[in-house]
């Protein structure tokens, strides 16, 4: 990480000449521009940099679509300002020469733009600080590993890509070492850009991989998220390897980014004083963690969109792979949505609902906004489920992106939490995704119909 004397000493001394001003889009992507070090240190620093509003109102290919009240053709697609956040400002090792750091946007009359994930992210945070309390969270990001570069993997429609592994290397080290000279750099260079990497594992799927960080801060774990994705691709490209983060890439197992949070009364210290802890309960839960996770069952269903916000999300819900399918809780138990893991100080809920196509400041968004509802209305939690969810007779998440659509249309608890402004502004984005998709013809399509239909 670096202050903004750190920089400017660099700079002078001609070892840093890029600076990378960047804000999370709609589809978690890392948006924005490279700047001349030398303008960002002289002008942008104090007075941030212009990008149009349209990075917030397109979809996946960038295309500009109707229906967004903050940008449109009618208004002329104006500017957003991106302003640095300097608490966020490190090196990429990775990119020669090359400084970043995270912008929070706002219209050029200071007002901020409520629809941006960071911005909605803040909001949620503010909520929780009015009590005296902050949030602590983890993101853990799989993703699978190809042996073919990324223009290649384009041009062949990603049709018969060759996996890094050919089996199935859950916690393996043999094959898992293959890809080591990659996940090696990864790794590093993470540590490099001021991220705390814990390790890696091996998963399931066919050259798939978990890359674990250390918990922090939500907003500063959302930040290291965006880094460390879009850091990943561009050093895997460099070894002339793609990798994704797809919810679901085949029919085997999908890339999973389950969530660990919990709430903490600040008090001064580094981490807080636990709050989800009580000695004296017989499953060391203290009633606000109770209520907490009571809003999350609560609330699961429609906040699922700021889970599984594109089409092929809600393909990686099958019973039976690891993924949740239904709306339940339970202690250690990798087959519920919802699970209680740690103690004391450690405990925690992990959500197991978002993929690896997630945007992570919309899915802590909806995980404090669900909390908070548990914590106010005093919800109960019923018992844990015990042994297999997948065949309990809990509530089952949405099955669609249609259905979800539907769901968070309809939640009063995330209009309350977000605003009607940013619940339209993502139904618009599910919406055009909708209409794309039932627009397109796929393969599988052709493969049924073309001679036997």
């Amino acid at each position: 990480m670096l202050s903004k004397t750190d920089l400017e000493r660099q700079v002078s001394a001609g070892d840093v000449d890029t600076v990378i001003v960047a804000f999370c889009d709609m589809q978690g992507r890392l948006t924005g521009k490279r700047i001349s070090a030398r303008l960002f240190v002289e002008e942008v620093a104090a007075h941030g940099a212009e990008c149009c509003n349209y990075l917030l109102a397109v979809d996946v290919d960038m295309n500009t679509v109707d229906g967004y009240a903050m940008s449109s053709w009618e208004t002329g697609y104006g500017d957003m300002v991106m302003t640095p956040d300097f608490s966020t400002l490190r090196l990429l090792p990775w990119l020669p020469g090359t400084a970043m750091v995270m912008a929070d946007l706002s219209w050029t009359d200071g007002r901020p733009v409520t629809q941006a994930p960071r911005t909605i992210l803040r909001t949620q945070l503010d909520r929780l600080a009015e009590r005296d309390m902050g949030v602590i969270a983890a993101t853990e990001l799989e993703f699978m590993v190809f042996d073919d570069a990324y223009r290649d993997a384009w041009k062949s429609g990603y049709r018969d890509l060759t996996p890094a592994t050919d089996y199935n290397i859950d916690y393996a080290m043999l094959a898992s070492t293959r890809m080591e000279p990659l996940l090696r750099d990864i790794r590093l260079g993470m540590e490099g850009a001021g991220l705390y990497c814990e390790g890696v594992k091996g998963e399931c799927n066919l050259g798939q991989q978990e890359i674990g960080f250390r918990y922090d801060d939500a907003l500063i774990t959302c930040d290291n998220h965006a880094i460390y994705k879009n850091g990943a691709k561009e050093i895997a490209d460099q070894h002339g390897k793609s990798l994704t983060f797809m919810a679901k890439f085949d029919e085997r197992e999908g890339n999973s980014c389950h969530i660990h949070i919990s709430f903490r009364r600040l008090d001064g210290s580094p981490d807080g004083v636990a709050v989800f802890a009580d000695d004296t309960d017989e499953l060391g839960m203290s009633a606000m963690f109770r209520s907490f996770v009571a809003g999350q069952l609560a609330t699961l269903r429609e906040m699922t969109l700021f889970y599984a916000p594109n089409i092929n999300s809600y393909k990686r819900y099958v019973d039976g792979s690891f993924a949740p399918t239904a709306v339940a809780w339970g202690i250690d138990n990798r087959t519920c949505a919802l699970r209680v893991v740690g103690h004391g100080h450690g405990m925690r809920m992990e959500c197991r609902a978002p993929g690896g196509d997630v945007n992570q400041y919309l899915a802590v968004s909806a995980l404090i906004a669900g909390g908070l509802h548990g914590i106010d209305q005093k919800l109960e939690l019923p018992d844990a489920v015990q042994g297999n969810a997948y065949t309990s007779d809990a509530e089952r998440l949405p099955t669609t992106l249609a259905e979800a659509v539907e769901l968070f249309d309809n939640s009063q608890v995330a209009r309350d939490a977000f605003g009607d402004d940013v619940v339209d502004h993502y139904l618009n984005n599910a919406r055009v995704e909708l209409k794309a998709f039932n627009a397109a013809v796929t393969d599988w399509e052709r493969v049924r119909g073309f001679e036997r239909l």
